[in-house]
């Protein structure tokens, strides 16, 4: 696989970091900034909506420059941000540097993308894209922990300082492994209209895609973000097992991609067909056994897999259907990521505002999860087009 792909995945860690950071550090900030956890808790819906409106905006504003200079400059703007944020006293400030930060990553991501699909044959779409999304699970094994683990010895500010240092290294990876004759300068003499890119959303494998991978990826973040409670109350656990659960998590995680995106590519149908029904069961086991310490954690750790190597293959057959959009599809998929991981959370907090006790988001992934099998089935034919087909 080329180098520009590993230096993209740097900065995709950078920006994963940041984007799931905030879990630990949420209490320290509303103490600091004088404002209440639930409050402070609007930084992390505020990213999430940044990314969803960001990578077809970005996208669409940056479509005909160089990707190298797109690149940096989100880059910029995103290291900018988390220095302001980390010097700012004022919350709606740093309300507002989370959103720029999420635009600039959104718009990183949504380039990334389609760069990634560049730098590889055609037929190996999903293989790039698992090394992109292995820079996101990284995060969650370690650049997480290590910012919750900072945050909690020199403070909130410490961490937002250390995101804008590491966004330097990942910078010189992108100007040293991205050149400007690969990506979207390539085909911008030949790149359809804008009106034409954005016309490929109305078409049904593509929206079919989409909506598959947001549900999956709803499900996740709806069961991920409730998860320390789950490992505190409902198992028992002290308060350090949480940091455990969220590294098996990451690691599931990130063996799910690297192992479906062997497969993604040429055997779609076979993760689908395998994977979707046992990241079904598997929520539904985590409910049931939740309170027994050792199956919890090795259930996180199973789940982390299914989750994202289901999930990944869905995103790639996003980069599949929106092929007639070579400057936009990144930021469709960047989208599709997104729109789950803004949703579920909030689906999640609904299930617990019901009463139905602390499981509640684990059995709303199961329900997303559920639906989305049910679609998979009745269309998995025109999901699962290989790539010669969808060309």
């Amino acid at each position: 696989m080329p180098f520009a792909l590993y230096m993209l995945a740097l900065a995709v860690f950078v920006m994963g970091t940041s984007e799931f950071m905030l879990a630990g550090l949420l209490p320290a900030i509303a103490t600091e900034l004088d404002v209440s956890v639930g409050t402070a808790g609007l930084l992390t819906s505020a990213f999430a909506v940044g990314m969803v409106v960001g990578a077809p905006v970005m996208a669409a504003f940056a479509r005909r420059w160089p990707p190298r200079l797109t690149l940096i400059v989100c880059l910029l703007v995103f290291a900018g941000s988390h220095v302001i944020g980390a010097m700012t006293p004022v919350f709606s400030l740093l309300l507002i540097t989370r959103v720029l930060s999420a635009l600039a990553n959104a718009g990183f991501l949504a380039v990334a993308l389609s760069t990634a699909t560049t730098l590889v044959p055609a037929n190996q779409k999903g293989r790039a894209l698992s090394i992109l999304l292995s820079g996101t699970t990284i995060a969650t094994v370690v650049g997480v922990p290590a910012g919750a683990l900072l945050g909690t010895a020199l403070g909130w500010r410490t961490t937002f300082w250390a995101i804008a240092i590491l966004c330097i290294p990942a910078a010189v990876g992108v100007i040293r492994g991205v050149t400007n004759n690969v990506g979207r300068s390539e085909t911008s003499a030949t790149s359809p209209r804008l009106r034409v890119e954005l016309s490929q959303l109305a078409t049904p494998r593509l929206i079919l895609a989409m909506a598959l991978g947001a549900l999956i990826n709803g499900g996740t973040f709806a069961a991920f973000t409730f998860l320390a409670p789950i490992v505190t109350e409902t198992a028992g656990l002290a308060e350090e097992w949480v940091s455990v659960a969220l590294v098996m998590f990451g690691i599931g995680s990130f063996l799910g991609v690297t192992i479906a995106g062997r497969l993604s590519d040429q055997r779609p149908g076979l993760v689908l067909a395998v994977g979707g029904p046992l990241l079904l069961t598997g929520w539904i086991v985590l409910a049931v056994v939740a309170s027994h310490p050792v199956a919890l954690i090795v259930l996180v750790l199973v789940q982390g897999f299914l989750s994202f190597g289901v999930g990944s293959t869905l995103i790639t057959r996003v980069l599949y259907a929106a092929s007639g959009a070579p400057t936009m599809g990144g930021s469709y998929a960047t989208a599709a990521l997104n729109i789950g991981a803004a949703a579920g959370p909030v689906l999640g907090a609904l299930g617990l505002a019901t009463g139905l006790g602390l499981l509640a988001p684990v059995w709303v992934a199961s329900v997303l999860t559920a639906i989305a099998l049910v679609i998979m089935l009745l269309t998995r034919r025109a999901l699962t087009k290989t790539a010669a087909e969808a060309n």
